[in-house]
């Protein structure tokens, strides 16, 4: 009987599969330099220095289930391989333009490079894409991860 009331008083403990979504960083290879937990409308910037222009560039963008919408560019000037006939705006600071988008991607591949200084930034963290990498291209991509978490099955 006092078996019984024992076994009867530990609480089970099981794990529970779930999912996450990240957002990866992985060489050509497949091997993965970042994984960092994202949600919906987690901001997503990859800033580098334009190669003619010499000014900061950021192509923004947030996570939408597991793609990537760019919403806008932020650039400081005018040139070769910057939107110069697109409806561009003001900076809302008065520094540089914006140029709305509304593009989605499942995959961004980026080559980054000591001149461009690639960064990426997830949610105010800045992460050297440069350093990662070794300079070498990567891809950048949202997908969803199986998790196991503790529960109380009582």
């Amino acid at each position: 009987m006092l078996a019984l009331v024992l076994v009867l008083s530990i609480t089970a403990v099981a794990t529970v599969p779930t999912t996450e979504r990240v957002l990866v960083v992985a060489s050509d290879d497949g091997k993965v330099l970042l994984s960092e937990p994202v949600t919906d409308d987690t901001t997503v910037r990859l800033e580098y220095t334009h190669s003619v222009e010499k000014t900061p560039v950021a192509d923004v963008y947030t996570v939408d289930g597991t793609t990537l919408r760019m919403t806008h560019m932020e650039f400081n000037s005018y040139g070769a391989g910057l939107p110069s006939d697109a409806p561009v705006e003001r900076a809302a600071d008065g520094e540089g333009y914006v140029y709305e988008l509304d593009r989605t991607y499942d995959r961004l591949t980026v080559s980054p490079g000591d001149r461009a200084g690639h960064r990426l930034v997830i949610d105010e963290v800045h992460y050297d894409l440069v350093e990662r990498s070794g300079g070498e291209p990567v891809s950048i991509y949202v997908t969803e991860r199986e998790t196991r978490v503790m529960d109380d099955v009582n």
